[in-house]
């Protein structure tokens, strides 16, 4: 995350339901605009928690667990 800051390429990290989705006007404007973000957890437990709630945080993930 840190590489993608400094070089420009990831946006600081917000919180979608106080500052809302940063997008760009034309995305605003796109019925169906697919956004990439990266959910942080505060603990393991939680993560665990979100997994069970939201099975696409489960099948998308790329990485060992």
């Amino acid at each position: 995350m840190r590489i993608g800051l400094d070089m420009g390429w990831a946006g600081p990290p917000v919180c979608f339901t106080h500052d809302g989705l940063p997008c760009s006007v034309g995305e605003e404007e796109l019925d169906d605009s697919c956004m990439h973000i990266i959910r942080l957890y505060e603990s393991n437990e939680h993560k665990l928690q979100v997994e069970d709630n939201h099975s696409p945080s489960v099948w998308r993930n790329n990485y060992d667990r």
